[in-house]
Parts: C-alpha cells; structure tokens; sequence
C-alpha cells in the first residue's frame, strides 16, 4: 500500500538536501505572484524523488531553489550541510560545480563540441588540465552507453544519446545530487526509458541523489518518492510503505492490482481537476540558469 505522510529521511539515512518553509515570492503588494509558499522538504543521500504538479504549481522554482539556481524570498535551503541561502555568487557557483550535477529538457549541449569535450567542460570551468581529466570523461560517456561516440558532435547525435551526453556530464564530477528538470520530456518513450535507468543507476550505483521534476507519471514511477505541489504548496507524497521494493511504472510493487503509475496519474488528475492556478504573471518567470550551468 501506499502512504502520503511527508516524513522525514529514513532510519540511518542523512538527509542530502533540506528546504525549511520556503517561500519565493516575485513582485510586491497585490501584484505579487508566490511561486512557493513555504514548502518543506527533506530528501535521504542516495534517494531519487519526483516532483510533480500542475503547470504553475512551482515545480521548476522548487528545483532552482534547491541547486542555488534561485534565491528564496524566505525560508532555508541546506545542501550537504552548506546553508545556500546565505551564499554569495561565486560561492555558490564554486559549490553547484563540486556537489551538483545538471540535466535539462533541451540538453544544452554546445554544438561545436564533441561528445569528450562536452563532458570535460565542467571539469575545465573548475580549473582542471582537460588532457589529465579526459580518462574520467571518458569513463562517465562508457557508463552511460556512448564510448564509441566520444568524438562526435550533438548534431551527429540522436535526442536520447545527446541527452546521455549530458548525464554523463552530469556525472562526471561525482557530484552528491544531481537535479533533472523534464529530461525526458523532449524523448520517445524507449529512449526515455533508457535515460531513467541510467539515474536510477545514478542513485543505487554511484550512491548519487536524484531531483527530478516531470510531468509524465511514468518517469515519476521509477523514482523511490514522489512529491506533489499545487499552487505553491506541497500536497502529497507516493512512496511504497515497506520503503524497500522501488515503484515501477510496468507494474511494480504498490497496493495489491494497482500500478504506481496509474495511483500517480489518478493524483495529478485529481489536482489539475482542483482548478490549480496556472501563475503567469509580467516578470514571474522562473529565472533561466546561469551561464556556467546552462553550459
């Protein structure tokens, strides 16, 4: 069966990433728009948790505001420990290059770079000769499948292997939680599922934690929690009871006869249907990734 407490990280479990009554407000007085209203999360190191919701529900703004793309209006974000809030600039672009591994929708690959140097570059803003690093880049692009394509470019690649490109870029810093916003939402459903195998073996291979956000109640089927927000509020939590066999979306463990995929879907159903507000309001958009990360 099911539960939907939001709980806390499981016995003998660190929590990776902490966000204490966080709220992110854009604009003033009656014009104002709340992308979060002081949300509450705590995610276990080596956990893979979905986030999930209608659109406008601040699911992107939770994501940004828990790598340290986005500053909080209120509210405290600890990632390994480190207290983001209080960080300045450099300081947190020296900490996301360390601790935080990026994935996106639209890949974000530079086009006149091949496969190799497109995962080395992470490694090259952080100041390290490519020449001794390139074994580790090549390790990471073996891990996710991509070892016979090291010197080609994005162009030469399909949609899922240009996305593997950036998971192994992702990876390949060892970073302690990696933060995937829709990566599969530009795949096919093979590919996609290909691609959600891999950070699954990010979590229970590497140890990695994963934040994912996404809009297909497949994907969020494969991760071990999945986290609903509406309106700038977290609603409800999914996760398997026992917190042992991880939900799958071909019918894993979950309440007797049901997939975890269909119980999600029913729960997204249920908060669209609720007249979730969209939020798009003149200067409310959610603030595009820095240079240095968006890469």
């Amino acid at each position: 069966m099911w539960n939907d407490d939001f709980g806390e990280p499981g016995p003998g479990r660190s929590a990776a990433l902490r966000m204490t009554a966080v709220t992110r407000r854009h604009g003033r007085g009656r014009s104002a728009v709340h992308a979060l209203r002081g949300v509450d999360v705590s995610l276990s190191a080596g956990s893979f948790t979905a986030v999930m919701g209608p659109s406008g529900s601040g699911k992107s703004t939770l994501l940004q505001c828990a790598a340290g793309l986005d500053r909080p209006t209120a509210g405290s974000v600890r990632l390994g420990g480190q207290e983001l809030t209080r960080m300045g600039r450099r300081a947190l672009t020296r900490l996301r290059r360390a601790h935080v591994g990026f994935v996106f929708q639209s890949f974000n690959l530079l086009p006149s770079l091949t496969a190799e140097q497109n995962v080395l570059l992470p490694l090259r803003l952080a100041g390290r000769p490519a020449r001794r690093e390139r074994p580790r880049a090549r390790e990471a692009l073996d891990r996710v499948g991509l070892a016979d394509r090291l010197h080609s470019r994005p162009g030469e690649l399909s949609g899922g292997q240009q996305q593997r490109v950036a998971l192994a870029r992702a990876l390949v810093t060892e970073p302690e939680v990696i933060c995937a916003d829709e990566p599969t939402g530009a795949l096919d459903p093979v590919t996609a599922e290909d691609v959600l195998a891999l950070l699954r073996d990010a979590v229970d291979g590497l140890g990695a934690t994963v934040l994912m956000v996404t809009h297909d109640p497949a994907a969020a089927a494969c991760a071990d929690t999945v986290l609903f927000l509406a309106d700038g509020h977290l609603v409800d939590r999914l996760e398997p009871a026992s917190g042992s066999a991880v939900p799958r979306g071909d019918g894993g463990t979950g309440a007797p006869g049901v997939r975890p995929v269909d119980v999600i879907a029913d729960r997204m159903r249920s908060l669209s249907g609720a007249g979730a507000r969209p939020r798009s309001a003149p200067g409310a958009a959610v603030p595009a990734p820095p240079a240095e990360v968006a890469l």
